[in-house]
């Protein structure tokens, strides 16, 4: 399993479409699996579940992305899991770190 974690400052809908857009477009298998929506008075959340075929394992590896906004403040939390074909110990973890380095790439290249 790994995780990202990152507060900030932007637009929660054109974060959210784009951070959408760029997920789904680094990666042909890349797919939207499920989302959720939820505002609890003036904050904001949005849940996003992608999945996506890492050639390294063989398998799917998914991105759990959750951001959080009030205002313009966001926090962004993404957990890449699966990819490991072992038993007892995971001893694969590349699908998942190249699936969240998507996300590090957006923000970077978006300036967050």
């Amino acid at each position: 399993m790994a995780k990202l974690e990152h507060s900030f400052r932007g637009d929660f809908d054109s974060v959210l479409q784009a951070m959408e857009r760029h997920v789904l477009m680094a990666s042909s298998s890349a797919t939207l699996e499920e989302k959720t929506d939820k505002c609890v008075g003036d904050v904001r959340c949005a849940v996003r579940v992608f999945e996506r075929y890492s050639m390294m394992g063989g398998n799917r590896v998914s991105l759990s992305v959750t951001m959080l906004g009030k205002d313009d403040a966001l926090f962004i939390s993404a957990i890449a899991t699966g990819g490991s074909q072992a038993v007892l110990f995971k001893i694969n973890t590349f699908g998942e770190e190249a699936f969240l380095d998507t996300l590090r790439d957006f923000l970077a290249e978006y300036g967050y």
